[in-house]
This record gives structure tokens, sequence and C-alpha cells, in this order.
């Protein structure tokens, strides 16, 4: 197949379908962290060019519900509706097979909701992050490798389940703060870059969405 990876930065998903056997190119407005075919700058021209799947990760700044507090500045602003449009236009790409991701976000208000919500740790990583799939034909992707968390105690009194990312009291990302931080809260994790290479690439698909 022929498969665009767009707003990918960090090559995951593009190597694990060149692994896969498959002409794969990412493309971002940033250069790739990783050696491998890679065109920087904006994704729109190069969807009508004849792919077979794209897997699309949009920049959830002005989207995700963890900002809702500053939704007001970035409605009135117009940057807000041109992250939508932006997601619109990926969704709406002449291509067969598409996957947008995102965090729990406004798209699933101003759009549609996700088909499918996956978490890291049903792919082989001991991390939490609830990670939303919008899909055209392609299958839900199917759990590969459970990771059990540990039971902490909460300031409640109540049990609750915490994963390695996870602060015990409240259940926050413990990553610090650092100049990187939102590279490496926003990279795909590999176990879900190789579970979309290893279940996209079957010349059909059941259960389509």
């Amino acid at each position: 197949m022929r498969v665009l990876v767009a707003c990918e930065y960090s090559g995951v998903v593009r190597d694990a379908f060149t692994k896969a056997g498959h002409y794969a190119m990412s493309c971002d407005l940033l250069p790739t962290d990783a050696p491998g075919l890679h065109h920087q700058g904006d994704v729109l021209p190069l969807l009508s060019q004849g792919w077979d799947l794209l897997i699309a990760f949009p920049p959830c700044t002005h989207l995700a519900v963890s900002g809702a507090a500053h939704f007001a500045a970035k409605k009135a602003s117009g940057v807000q509706d041109q992250a939508l449009d932006f997601v619109r236009q990926l969704l709406n790409a002449p291509i067969p097979r598409i996957a947008l991701e995102n965090p729990i976000s406004i798209i699933s208000s101003h759009i549609r909701k996700p088909d499918q919500i996956i978490q890291p740790y049903d792919f082989g990583h001991d991390v939490s992050k609830r990670t939303c799939l919008w899909l055209k034909g392609l299958p839900k992707l199917v759990p590969t490798a459970y990771v059990e968390p540990r039971l902490v105690t909460t300031p409640s009194g109540k049990t609750a389940k915490r994963w390695g990312n996870q602060c015990d009291n409240f259940g926050h990302d413990k990553l610090p703060p650092s100049p990187d931080r939102w590279k490496l809260r926003s990279a795909t994790h590999q176990g879900i870059a190789d579970a979309m290479a290893a279940q996209w690439s079957a010349p059909t698909q059941p259960e389509l969405i």
C-alpha cells in the first residue's frame, strides 16, 4: 500500500508500515526525528496523490478538552475553528482508508464521535492515555498485550488503578515540565504503531467502519 502519515515528525508509524513492506511517507511542518521518507510542509496538497491509507495526527492544542479553560479565547481568535476545519479536510480526503487520532477533544461534539477509544496499556505499554480514533474503511484495533496496573489508595480512601505514567494521588501524568514535554506526550507508542501496521495491512478488511 501507499501510506501517508500526516502530522508525524517522530517517524514511529511511518517506520512500522515501512517495515511491514509498504511505501510509507510521513509529513509534518517539522523535520522528521528519525531517518526515513518525510515531507516537511503542508500535508493538504498531498492528499490527492493516490494514497491507499491515511493515518493522521492533527495537533490537539486547540481541540483537546484538557485546555477547555482557554476555549473562549481560542474560539474568539479563530484558531479553534481553523483546527476543526483542518480535521474535516483530513477526514474528507479522497483516500479509501483513513484513521485520525486525537485525545479526548471537541472533535466529538463538533464533527462526530470517535469510532474507538484505545489505551497504550492494551498494546504493551505501562501508560494510561485515552486516545480516540476516527476510522473510515478500517476495522477497530484489537488489543495486543495488556499491561497490569498497580493498585493505590487515593486521598479519598478509594482503591484505584494507576499505570507507570501516573501519579498515585489523582492519576495525573507525572512527566516533569521540559522544553520537549509536548513531543514526549504526543509521540505514538510503538505498540500501537505496530498494531496499526499489522492489522491495517490486509488487502480486505472485516467489520469495516
